[in-house]
């Protein structure tokens, strides 16, 4: 009897010590489960929320946080003479949109010498964050470069540049995507159409230039894609700043690792923004038709969102289709200072100021 009652806790502690061992052994090997668990979870819903916001994450109208309450007066010191106002147009589905008005006079001649033998109209489209008047400085620069590179030209003309904020931008209404803001371009468009209908030139057409930058390329290529200008309207040319050729080319550019998952959500996307079928589609609309529009291709040589290949291969696709085009690499510039380079500045102004010239000389061939 001494003897079972001695064995007895012997066996007893051997049973704990086992279950203390089993239990450790089951929790290193629930570890590794639980850490994959949340991976595939975080995973999950990083993938859900690129999907569900991906307009918030194209279109950023609120960043800065001051970008909805700034004014063309706050930089109006700043715009080298070149006065601005502000005009309220509305797309057809009633979204009241902001736009940025300038006129710059051209040539050496005044006015009152003679008829105006051209009217120049230059409609821009921003990036995809903050608001219009903050770019007012960089593109009044370009137009006094402009305006001065044409002093001692014979010639009597007005360049007007027109600014689209789109929806939800600045003082425009509505939320952005981009559905939504080609019913903004298109809104644009008309109301030059429109301005030049009760302009001293009205009786000749005028020429428009799309200059977009960043998205705001992508935006300059849809809407030249989608249709042809008013009949009182030529599009003359393609300005595209710091392009890119697709959203999801860019998807690829941001997630270059194949064991993400990101790069793979591309049939999701409801933003497009496709430069390189836009391309295509333009030449096939003015293969016919009219002249089709020249392009100028401006990329940063610093560019630390959107690499040079990718404007290359704009590039290439205009040469394939068969439209005039040509690149200009700003040595020095990042994404978003292109046209606070003076280089940047310097090859718009001369690709206008050489399409303005153009454009004198066929409006003197019209009788």
């Amino acid at each position: 009897m001494p003897l079972a009652c001695m064995h007895l806790p012997l066996r007893t502690g051997s049973c704990i010590t086992t279950r203390h061992i089993h239990v450790q052994a089951q929790g290193l090997m629930l570890a590794p489960v639980v850490f994959a668990g949340l991976f595939v979870a975080l995973w999950t819903w990083k993938c859900c929320m690129l999907v569900l916001f991906q307009n918030k994450i194209v279109f950023m109208p609120g960043l800065p946080p001051n970008s909805r309450s700034e004014t063309i007066a706050d930089y109006a010191g700043r715009c080298a003479g070149i006065k601005w106002r502000e005009e309220r147009v509305r797309a057809i589905d009633g979204t009241s949109l902001a736009l940025c008005v300038a006129e710059v006079p051209l040539g050496c001649r005044p006015a009152s010498q003679g008829q105006l033998t051209t009217h120049f109209y230059i409609l821009y489209f921003q990036g995809n964050a903050a608001s219009t008047p903050p770019r007012l400085p960089d593109l009044s620069s370009t137009l006094s470069m402009l305006k001065r590179q044409l002093l001692q030209e014979d010639l009597t003309a007005c360049c007007t540049m027109v600014c689209l904020s789109y929806r939800g931008y600045w003082t425009s209404r509505g939320r952005p995507n981009e559905k939504g803001i080609r019913l903004d371009t298109d809104a644009a468009l008309k109301w030059i159409s429109a301005y030049h209908a009760k302009s001293s030139a009205a009786g000749r057409n005028a020429h428009v230039v799309y200059w977009g930058q960043s998205v705001g390329s992508g935006i300059a290529t849809n809407l030249a894609a989608d249709q042809n200008p008013p009949s009182n309207l030529r599009l003359d040319s393609l300005i595209l700043e710091t392009p890119f050729t697709s959203i999801r080319a860019m998807l690829t550019v941001l997630y270059p690792q194949r064991w993400l998952p990101y790069q793979y959500l591309w049939p999701f996307l409801r933003t497009h923004l496709d430069s390189h079928a836009n391309i295509a589609t333009i030449a096939k609309r003015y293969r016919e038709t009219r002249p089709a529009p020249q392009v100028l291709v401006l990329e940063a040589a610093k560019d630390e969102l959107v690499p040079a290949e990718l404007s290359q291969q704009l590039l290439r696709r205009c040469q394939e289709v068969g439209l005039k085009a040509a690149c200009v690499s700003v040595q020095g510039a990042f994404h978003n200072d292109v046209m606070f380079r003076a280089e940047g500045r310097r090859a718009v102004s001369h690709h206008l100021a050489s399409r303005i010239l153009d454009s004198q000389q066929d409006s003197r061939d019209v009788p």
